[in-house]
C-alpha cells in the first residue's frame, strides 16, 4: 500500500508540475510540500495548519483530500506532538513574523476555513497567513512616479546650467578678439601709418561711413575705422588693396593727388568692395 507521500508525489508527477510550481499555485511553502512527499509531517506548526495544508495540496493534485487527511490522522502524529508543541510553535511564529496576530485566533480560523473549504478557495490561501505568505513574483519597492519626473527635470536643468557656464567661460577666456563687421556702430579701429616717402591713399568721408582696407597679398588689415562726416584718413599704398566702404557713395579716394569715388558697378552705382591696383 502506498504511503501518503508516495501518493502525493505520484499525483504531482502525473500532473506534470514541479514542487516550485505547486508551491506557487497553492501558496504553500515548497519545503512543506517536499516534506509531505517525504512522509515528514513535523512542520513545527499547529496541527490544524498541517491538516489544512495537506488537504489543500491533495485538492490541487485532484486526490480525495478527505481520505488523505483521514489517513494522516490514522498515523496519530498530531496527537504525539501535544498541546505544548502547538503553543511553542505559535509563540515562535509571533516572535519571528511581524504580520502574525497576538493571540493566534485569526490564524487558526483561517486554517480551519482552508480545511473546510477545499478546491479553488483553499488553493488561494490567505496571504496574511504567516505560515503561507510568499512575496509575489516580480514585486518590488513602490516608486513615486512624480518624484522620478522631478528628478529627471532637475538633472536636465542642472545639465543645461553647466553647459551655459562652460560656454560662458570659454567665451570669456578666448584669446581671439572679436572682429567687428564693417558698418557696425563701434568697429574696432585699426590704422597703419605710412612710412615717409612711400605711396599713400587718402580716404575722405562726405557722410558717416565704415571703411576697411586690406592688403590683397597677405590679408593684413591696414585700416578699419568708422569715419565721421568730413573726416579723412591716410594709409600706405602697398601693392593691391581691397577697400570696403559702407555706404560706398559716402567715401572718396585720393590716389596720386587725384580724388576718385568708389568704383562703379554694372548699375553705375559705387560698389561696396573694390580692389585698387598697386602704385
Amino acid at each position: 500500500m502506498q504511503t501518503i507521500g508516495e501518493r502525493l508525489e505520484e499525483a504531482r508527477k502525473r500532473k506534470g508540475v514541479s514542487i516550485r510550481e505547486a508551491s506557487e499555485a497553492t501558496k504553500i511553502r515548497g519545503e512543506y510540500l517536499h516534506k509531505f512527499e517525504s512522509n515528514q509531517f513535523d512542520l513545527r506548526l499547529p496541527e490544524i495548519y498541517v491538516r489544512g495544508f495537506l488537504k489543500t495540496y491533495a485538492s490541487f493534485l485532484k486526490l480525495p483530500s478527505d481520505k488523505l487527511v483521514a489517513d494522516y490522522k490514522a498515523l496519530g502524529l498530531g496527537e504525539l506532538k501535544g498541546r505544548g508543541l502547538q503553543r511553542e510553535s505559535l509563540g515562535r511564529m509571533d516572535l519571528s513574523v511581524a504580520t502574525a496576530k497576538p493571540t493566534g485566533r485569526e490564524d487558526v480560523a483561517g486554517a480551519v476555513a482552508a480545511t473546510e473549504s477545499p478546491g479553488a478557495g483553499a488553493v488561494s490561501s490567505d496571504e496574511n497567513n504567516p505560515a503561507t505568505f510568499r512575496p509575489r513574483a516580480g514585486a518590488g519597492p513602490q516608486i513615486d512616479r512624480s518624484l522620478v519626473i522631478k528628478g529627471v527635470l532637475a538633472v536636465g536643468v542642472l545639465a543645461a546650467a553647466v553647459l551655459v557656464l562652460v560656454v560662458a567661460i570659454r567665451f570669456i577666456t578666448s584669446d581671439t578678439p572679436a572682429r567687428a563687421p564693417v558698418g557696425s556702430a563701434t568697429p574696432a579701429t585699426i590704422a597703419v601709418e605710412p612710412v615717409a616717402g612711400e605711396p599713400t591713399i587718402t580716404l575722405f568721408a562726405s557722410a558717416p561711413a565704415s571703411v576697411t582696407v586690406t592688403q590683397v597679398a597677405d590679408g593684413k588689415v591696414l585700416l578699419r575705422i568708422r569715419l565721421a562726416a568730413g573726416e579723412q584718413r591716410t594709409i600706405p599704398h602697398r601693392g593691391q588693396l581691397q577697400i570696403e566702404a559702407n555706404p560706398p557713395e559716402a567715401v572718396q579716394l585720393e590716389i596720386a593727388k587725384r580724388r576718385h569715388p568708389m568704383p562703379p558697378g554694372k548699375d553705375g552705382l559705387p560698389v561696396k568692395s573694390a580692389v585698387i591696383k598697386g602704385p
